[in-house]
């Protein structure tokens, strides 16, 4: 059942890159910022503890 999921998942990821490539790259842009923003604040925090 985890393996179909898996599949289901990959195969609606190239779906979606290939119908609607510029959506796709804003996603993953968005992704990307998210995930700088919570590593630039979980340094501040760090740095501030210290």
């Amino acid at each position: 059942m985890k393996k179909i999921l898996i599949l289901v998942a990959v195969a609606l990821g190239i779906f979606l890159v290939i119908t609607n490539p510029n959506g796709a790259a804003g996603s993953v842009t968005n992704v990307g910022n998210i995930l700088y923003d919570a590593a630039q604040s979980v340094s501040t925090f760090v740095t501030n503890l210290i």
